[in-house]
């Protein structure tokens, strides 16, 4: 086996922290913690209304303001974001998809304001809106205009800032919605192939630096726990990723071939029961990014080993990052060549997983590509399906987790002896400093300049021209995130994308004696008890949480078990919900929410309810709540509460027919 001590071990990979929190000063000084820990690279996480395009004084934005991640609302929020980090020697990951080009420009004239020449600014923008409409549920615009905005960055950057990576293409979400390797492998390329082929369509890059195009996209992607079969399928996308570019793009440097890629190891399999054991789930994880010289991460950001229950601290934080560095530091993983090359039974599974992605990648291509395949539902329809069969799985028993459906038995933790310190809270007072200081900004800026950099971007919009240069234009005069979404809505308008619940097949076995048989059975009994007519169950997704897999879930195993549905989707007023709750005379209210936001809205929706007289509907809750706040919830009048321990979606519809029938005065 070739060692590489006579050239001198390899270099490491990027290690980043996502973080951020709070406000943009609280955000800067956790990022000058980080670095001064031996972090090499920032990696950003932006609060939902900074995702999603509204400000934080918006009705939508209400409880998410600072909660999993930084407001960033306009120029002044991004220099204090970045005060005393010099961005000209910054790596740095923005973690934003939609509102990504508003971010890139407030980034780069921050930068010009340190002196900074922006050609030699490094980092990425994510900005691959397809799996907002798939999986993580940060999209603003449809399809076409979307597609469009990503463009306009891609060629800006060719020719400003050749070395920021404009595009992650993610597959990392679409894991945590369920897709197997294959799915992941498929539709992360159809979206790269669909984003190229619009822009050299587009007319902005000349022929002869195609390459330079190709060469910056990069890919963010999951690495789960079968970390043998995650690092095939990393030398999977790379072997398809050369084929592709070479024959479709002809690109013929190696060089711009690379499969270049960072990964965030995942997070859907972390476990709120005996979170210990997320510790070494997460350095398997890490492995399968790693081992694999050919196929080895340029990046890695690692999850805290206390993600299910809420928010990490630093201290979380930085045990993930001493988990990367003892890797990089102390072992000899460095110090080799590949150590799969000649595995028979890597190639194998390597040429599988290429075969199969490939073809799933024509079927797309004969339905229209990954855009029409969004617009269709198909894509989303599949995740849905895909995360049912795996739920079904843990469900029975086949896919085991340690601490969940087998060695459940366990001694108490010192790391959660007190939950309440184990995991970190946002100042719920924080929202309304935030608010004022936005308010504050928009009185002290130069009116007349902001409208008419707005005014202008409108009329970019609906004309033909490189977006770019207009949205510069309103970072530099002030303009909100709020206000430079709101103008691309005016032109553009919204998107709502399909939910999947519809077309998912029955995952479930509803044979005579089995639990869905028998919740089957209690929901057709209850129904026919209250007069006839079906159980009517509403599932509702209040404030801008997109992660709507568990409610998608839900819906489907409702639905399974005789309930109708009322699913309308993501980010919702508790107006809109209460409204519904009314019209569709439901049996039963199901609020999902897994940002945080949970104390905030809850208790918004069921006053609503009172208001409307209609308070002895059950209300149910989902999502990642602390215990404290989940005996809050419960003692203000929540019927039951749910979280990731409660992992049998079946109990939990039968727990459902349980609180209505308690809510109807029935025997239960």
């Amino acid at each position: 086996m070739e060692r590489r001590e006579q050239t001198g071990r390899d270099r490491p990979w990027l290690m980043r922290t996502y973080a951020g929190h709070s406000t943009a000063e609280a955000s800067n000084a956790l990022y000058r913690r980080n670095l001064d820990k031996g972090q090499t690279g920032l990696s950003v996480a932006f609060d939902l209304p900074t995702q999603t395009g509204y400000d934080a004084d918006h009705v939508l934005a209400r409880g998410e303001v600072g909660r999993v991640g930084v407001p960033i609302a306009h120029l002044g929020d991004m220099r204090r974001l970045f005060e005393d980090i010099p961005l000209e020697r910054m790596n740095t990951s923005m973690t934003i998809n939609a509102t990504a080009m508003w971010l890139l420009a407030l980034y780069q004239v921050v930068a010009e304001e340190q002196g900074a020449d922006i050609a030699t600014l490094q980092g990425t923008t994510q900005n691959d809106i397809v799996k907002e409409y798939l999986s993580r549920g940060t999209h603003v615009f449809p399809p076409v205009p979307s597609l469009r905005l990503t463009t306009d960055m891609i060629t800006y950057t060719v020719h400003h800032m050749p070395r920021w990576n404009p595009i992650n293409i993610c597959s990392y979400h679409l894991q945590e919605a369920g897709a197997t390797p294959v799915q992941e492998i498929a539709y992360a390329m159809s979206t790269a192939t669909a984003v190229l082929d619009a822009v050299f369509a587009s007319g902005q890059v000349p022929e002869e630096r195609r390459g330079e195009v190709v060469g910056r996209i990069s890919f963010f992607v999951n690495a789960g726990v079968r970390f043998i079969e995650e690092m095939c399928k990393m030398r999977a996308f790379g072997r398809i990723w050369d084929t592709v570019t070479r024959e479709r793009y002809g690109i013929q440097d190696p060089r711009h071939r690379r499969f270049r890629y960072g990964v965030q190891v995942n997070s859907l399999g972390l476990t709120e029961a005996q979170p210990e054991n997320n510790v070494q789930r997460i350095v398997l994880e890490m492995l399968a990014v790693t081992l694999s010289k050919d196929a080895r991460a340029r990046a890695v950001q690692l999850p805290a080993w206390n993600e299910a229950l809420g928010l990490p601290r630093p201290w979380d934080q930085q045990w993930s990052l001493r988990i990367q560095q003892v890797l990089a530091h102390e072992s000899d993983l460095l110090e080799y060549a590949d150590i799969f090359d000649g595995s028979h039974v890597v190639e194998a599974k390597v040429a599988e997983l290429v075969e199969q992605a490939t073809a799933e990648m024509t079927h797309i291509e004969e339905l229209g590509g990954a855009m029409a395949a969004v617009e269709s539902g198909y894509l989303k329809a599949e995740l849905v399906a895909s995360h049912a069969a795996r739920r079904a799985r843990i469900e029975s028993g086949e896919e085991k987790i340690v601490g969940v459906n087998i060695h459940e038995s366990t001694e108490p933790s010192p790391l959660t002896a007190d939950l309440d310190t184990a995991i970190m809270t946002v100042d719920p007072a924080n929202e309304a400093r935030v608010v004022a200081a936005l308010q504050d900004w928009r009185l002290s800026r130069d009116e007349p300049r902001a409208q008419a950099a707005l005014a202008a971007l409108r009329s970019a919009a609906a004309g033909t021209r490189n977006l770019m240069a207009a949205t510069l234009d309103c970072a530099r005069a002030g303009v909100t995130t709020g206000e430079w979404s709101w103008a691309l809505r005016d032109v553009f308008g919204e998107f709502r994308a399909p939910t999947g619940v519809g077309a998912a097949p029955v995952a479930v076995s509803a044979e005579d004696g089995s639990p869905l048989a028998e919740v089957r059975r209690k929901v057709a009994a209850t129904a026919k008890e209250l007069g006839g007519g079906r159980l009517r169950l509403l599932v509702g997704k209040p404030g801008l949480d997109g992660h709507s897999n568990g409610a998608e879930q839900i819906a489907v195993r409702a639905r399974d078990a005789g309930f109708e549905v009322v699913y309308q989707g993501i980010r919702l007023t508790p107006e809109q919900i209460v409204s519904a709750a009314v019209a569709e005379d439901v049996h039963c209210v199901g609020l999902s929410i897994l940002s945080g936001s949970h104390a905030a809205l809850v208790p918004d929706v069921m006053e609503r309810l009172r208001r409307a007289g209609v308070d002895d509907i059950p209300v149910v809750v989902g999502g990642i709540i602390p215990a404290a706040d989940a005996t809050a919830l419960r003692a203000a009048g929540v019927a039951a509460v749910f979280t990731p321990k409660d992992f049998g979606i079946t109990g939990i519809i039968g727990r459902i027919v349980d609180e209505i029938r308690l809510a109807n005065k029935l025997e239960v």
